[in-house]
């Protein structure tokens, strides 16, 4: 990344900037991410395609590298940048809108190192906790996640804050059919693991040395039945009586550290 040599000037206030409508939505077909991890990322992430960037000054002086020289930036202040962004989204003096990543394909994955698990999401659909599970699965060496395409919320800057960078560097695997993607996972070698507090077998007891596959079901409804029954066993986290369930972001990373961690 090279910061341009000739700086350009703000012209007028967000509202009537280009791109500025004050909604925190990107053009039709685009993606808005803010924040200085996602926006990083996303400027080092060579397989994402950018169109502007909105900043303040010293907001460019503190990024990570540099911009090209040709880069598209508009500078401005950061109550304009408020108006580019969803109400209170914390920006910290970046806006990109950049396209929305390539397309990911379950062999891509699956066929690749079967040494890390990949997580299977069911129906989990707050950008939160995707962007939160994203983030652990960066942390913990997944090899992707994978949900159904139509139960799955957008890429998004408010996932990609909570993602605090994951977004670019964990793939993200979007499916018709989760339980034939399932299918797909056994027949490359994965067992399948559904993490449910009405199992018998604990995490631990019931990972396997070979290639795992994590499936964890939204808050509340948790795993559909047909989806727990694509798992080749169910398990639960050991986690007190005193309370009843951990949320599914907390869930995922506790099960990725102890699949990380298995003997």
């Amino acid at each position: 990344m090279a910061r341009p040599e000739r700086k350009k000037a703000l012209r007028g206030r967000a509202g009537r900037m280009k791109g500025g409508r004050g909604s925190g939505r990107a053009s039709a077909g685009q993606t808005r991410l803010w924040g200085r991890h996602p926006v990083e990322a996303a400027l080092k992430n060579p397989e994402r395609k950018h169109r502007k960037l909105w900043a303040t000054r010293e907001a460019i002086e503190g990024l990570d590298g540099e911009l090209p020289a040709d880069f598209p930036v508009e500078y401005a202040d950061v109550s304009d940048l408020a108006r580019l962004v969803a109400k209170d989204a914390p920006h910290q003096g970046l806006v990109l809108e950049c396209e929305a990543l390539e397309t990911v394909f379950i062999d891509e994955v699956a066929l690749g190192d079967t040494a890390k698990p990949i997580l299977v999401l069911d129906q989990v659909t707050d950008p939160h906790n995707v962007g939160a599970i994203l983030r652990s699965a960066a942390a913990f060496g997944a090899a992707a996640i994978v949900t159904q395409d139509r139960h799955t919320p957008p890429e998004s800057g408010v996932l990609a804050k909570s993602a605090s960078g994951a977004l670019e560097t964990v793939p993200w695997v979007r499916v018709v059919n989760l339980a034939r993607t399932l299918e797909d996972l056994a027949e490359a070698g994965y067992w399948r693991i559904g993490l449910t507090g009405e199992a018998d077998e604990a995490l631990a007891d019931a990972l396997p040395t070979g290639p795992v596959a994590l499936v964890l079901g939204a808050e509340g409804e948790g795993m559909r039945h047909n989806i727990q029954g694509h798992c080749d066993a169910l398990a639960k986290l050991p986690i007190s009586s005193a309370i009843e369930s951990l949320n599914v972001s907390n869930a995922a990373a506790i099960a990725l550290y102890a699949t990380a961690t298995r003997a």
